[in-house]
């Protein structure tokens, strides 16, 4: 695994990689593939730490999980039931929706019914006003008629009748039976047909008042439904909503359950190996008094170690302390280009490898600070179970964030480097796993001088 703005061993998701590490894997005809294939290989190595984990601590946990069993097949059988209510609530609260939309629909109906009407019955009413205000002036006129020839009839000069009769019958006919017969005729005809449409208009609005009263009842009756309809869909959409909270409160907790029991796996793991280690002695504390000069294994105190491949150092694994591999002083800790953001970097002040810097980078809890000085007994991290596992191997003596392999060229992306090679003979040398080798030869050659194993 490399530093950011290097071509990377463990290169983290494409979005979240620096824009100069993005040229340089886009510059890379293999860049891409490189990306699939360490994602890939993240993913085999996280389901190896979850089996061999199982593996470790299943008769430990036997009470435990069958505990944890019984509550996640009650929750989970919780969560069918609400799934269960919450379709058939659905189908019951679309089923309802439905009504009360049509019950909306006839409601308008019959409310514009009921609007047209009651505007013919004001029609109506106007007209049967004009036709009695109509009657009212032609009487009126009528009885003027009379009086005017009345007075004027012997003397023939009555202007009523002149508008009533024609010369040629009023020198035949008495000018009162004239009159009499015009004015009972006019009378009769204006009455006539005021009473026809009287009667026609009376007729029409007594069966629009009755269809009104009947429009008014459905519609109160329609209202009413609806009403009703909508008081059930609100309760159902109210029964919806709690179950719909009390199913995402059961998978809430599941989810928690599930956190827990992972949690208590991980802790019992531990225990199961530190118990192991104690029995065994083949793991566990450092020696209480190394030797000066003298190196030791700084991956001795990590759980469940897996070695993985040789790249600018060497891959792995696991959880649990990380040690110093001898004498020498702490020159950085921290660098943003490294998956994690750790990258513990000490130079040896003892030993064949006085002078050089070892890195302990990614996923790694600094447990040390600059310019501390450490020996082979010194934890200087906590190595925990993240995405990338943690890399060790040759670091810049200046600590500047660089490995020795990257510094010399060597590293492409995902091959095995002369730095890497000689970093894991001198871990097999102290009693650890050799990392895997990609190529071989390794890429590139030490510089002179440089210690061998």
């Amino acid at each position: 695994m490399a530093p950011i703005g290097l071509v990377c061993s463990a290169v983290p998701p494409k979005d979240t990689i620096p824009a100069v590490a993005r040229r340089e894997v886009a510059a890379d005809p293999e860049g891409e593939a490189f990306v699939q294939s360490t994602r890939e290989r993240q993913a085999r190595r996280r389901k190896r730490r979850f089996s061999r984990s199982v593996v470790a601590v299943l008769g430990a946990l036997g009470t435990t999980l069958a505990v944890i069993s019984v509550r996640e097949g009650s929750a989970s059988a919780g969560i069918a039931s609400d799934k269960a209510k919450i379709s058939q609530l659905e189908q019951r609260v679309q089923s309802q929706g439905e009504q009360v939309q049509s019950y909306v629909i006839r409601y308008d109906e019959l409310a514009n019914n009921l609007q047209m009407i009651e505007g013919q019955i004001a029609i109506d009413r106007v007209r049967l006003k004009d036709d009695k205000q109509n009657e009212t002036e032609a009487a009126q006129y009528l009885r003027e008629m009379a009086v005017d020839a009345y007075v004027n009839a012997s003397s023939g000069s009555s202007s009523a009748l002149a508008t009533l009769t024609s010369a040629k019958n009023a020198s035949t006919v008495p000018e009162q039976q004239v009159y009499v017969s015009v004015a009972n005729k006019s009378l009769n005809d204006a009455i006539a047909t005021f009473d026809s449409d009287e009667s026609l208009i009376s007729a029409t609005q007594s069966a629009l008042e009755s269809e009104q009263a009947q429009t008014t009842e459905a519609l109160s009756e329609v209202a009413s439904s609806r009403a009703a309809a909508q008081d059930a869909l609100g309760s159902e959409d109210a029964t919806l909503n709690g179950v719909s909270a009390n199913l995402r409160s059961l998978v809430t907790a599941a989810n928690d359950a599930h956190e827990q029991e992972e949690q208590q796996e991980s802790e019992e793991a531990l225990a199961v190996t530190s118990a192991q280690q104690a029995t065994t002695g083949t793991a566990g504390s450092p020696p209480a008094s190394p030797s000066p000069g003298s190196y030791a294994n700084p991956i001795r105190g990590v759980g469940d170690l897996s070695p993985e491949r040789v790249d600018q150092g060497v891959d792995y694994t696991g959880f649990g302390p990380i040690f110093a591999i001898g004498a020498g002083v702490v020159v950085n800790v921290y660098n943003g280009g490294w998956p994690g953001g750790t990258f513990i970097v000490y130079r040896l002040t003892d030993g064949p490898a006085d002078g050089l810097a070892v890195y302990a980078a990614e996923d790694i809890e600094p447990s040390v600070q600059v310019g501390e000085a450490v020996t082979s007994s010194t934890v200087i991290g906590q190595v925990y179970e993240g995405p990338d596992g943690i890399e060790t191997g040759w670091a810049d003596p200046s600590g500047d964030g660089t490995t020795m392999a990257a510094d010399f060229g060597e590293f492409d992306g995902y091959n095995s480097t002369s730095f890497g090679y000689n970093f894991s003979q001198l871990l097999q040398a102290l009693g650890a796993p050799g990392g895997i080798p990609q190529n071989d030869p390794p890429t590139g050659d030490l510089p002179s001088g440089w210690p061998q194993w």
